[in-house]
């Protein structure tokens, strides 16, 4: 299915029903008075978070999404009928923001979470409201309110816990492979990923995370070079980057180069994203002479002037992936326990 994270739809919610003039017809009563209803309420447009899409390409092709009216006031006491709600199921971490401002008006954070995107109109009021002890045959009625009509962006940031960064080819497909169910396409040329991929790593009974690989990024990529640029929002919502760097590669480029570069294109773009929690993954050591390694690695990191923690590992043979993957475990089941508010504790039993 193709990705898509980022779509535009025009909503309307449904004009509340128009309230009735009538009055009362019943044999052997001459002035019965009023018995004109209200209009019904329109239809309102729901959003509903589904843990079971991961796109947002139904809303590519369908663009236009109407609510009904409710049903006008009648005679003999009867209220009009509510309009139709219309509910639109988006993927978890959709953002829905205006159209035209660009200001942010809801969040799709939590599996089955449900807002109101656009209110129904109220309906009209019946000349049966508008009876008073001095105004018993009232010929007023009101007209039903018009609902809500919106212009909206929706943009997805794919809610993971744990996101890869790092050039084309450096191994963060076969590692999200490795390490989870994820099953991303993998070649040897540049770009072999073209959407975010995310796969869920089981380290234990009930000890998960989720972690999520983007297309690689090269020098430029903040300005639009490449493909990761596209997706690079993605990465706002994680916990923990994971630096993945080939040691390696097959020509002649100096890997600290490469390190650098994606770190400043880090950097350019969002400096929140480039102050997050940053670990550097040594990929590919299974190319190196296993006498050589140590040197290799003390050489990068001394010449990368990297402060953080450094994983050495073999994302083929798979080398090295348990001791990381239970790091970052302990990393952001801390970092959940942190977010969450402290509990009162009742006195009497403190």
């Amino acid at each position: 299915m193709k990705f898509v994270d980022e779509a535009f739809i025009d909503i309307a919610a449904g004009d509340g029903g128009n309230g009735c003039v009538s009055f009362r017809h019943e044999k052997y009563k001459e002035f019965g008075g009023p018995d004109g209803g209200d209009g019904g309420r329109g239809g309102h447009v729901f959003a509903v978070a589904d843990s079971n899409l991961n796109t947002l390409v139904d809303f590519r092709f369908s663009r236009r999404h109407e609510a009904k009216r409710g049903q006008h006031g009648m005679g003999s006491d009867m209220f009009g009928a509510a309009g139709d709600d219309i509910t639109l199921k988006m993927p978890v971490g959709t953002i829905i923001s205006d159209a035209e401002t660009g200001e942010v008006l809801f969040e799709l954070l939590s599996p089955g979470e449900k807002l109101i995107i656009a209110k129904g109109g109220d309906g009209g009021f019946g000349n049966l409201r508008f009876k008073s002890a001095i105004n018993r045959a009232p010929r007023q009625k009101t007209p039903g309110w018009p609902g809500e009509r919106r212009s909206l962006k929706l943009e997805l940031k794919v809610l993971a816990d744990v996101g890869l960064l790092g050039m084309p080819n450096a191994g963060k497909s076969t590692f999200i492979t490795a390490v989870s169910n994820a099953r991303p396409r993998i070649a040897d040329y540049p770009f072999t990923t073209l959407h975010p991929n995310l796969g869920v790593v089981r380290v234990g009974p009930e000890q998960s995370f989720v972690v999520a690989d983007l297309p690689g990024l090269i020098e430029g990529a903040s300005e639009g070079a490449g493909l990761g640029h596209q997706f690079l929002r993605h990465l706002q919502r994680t916990r923990l980057l994971l630096h993945v760097v080939d040691l390696a590669p097959f020509d002649d480029t100096d890997p600290v180069a490469q390190a650098k570069a994606i770190v400043g294109e880090l950097k350019k773009y969002d400096a929140a994203l480039y102050e997050k929690p940053r670990w550097l993954v040594l990929n590919k050591l299974d190319m190196i002479p296993a006498e050589e390694r140590a040197a290799k690695v003390k050489d990068f990191v001394k010449r990368l002037r990297f402060k953080g923690p450094v994983f050495e590992i073999s994302a083929l043979t798979r080398e090295g992936c348990a001791p990381l993957v239970q790091a970052v475990y302990q990393h952001v089941k801390a970092e959940q326990v942190a977010e969450q508010p402290p509990t009162e504790i009742d006195p009497r039993f403190a």
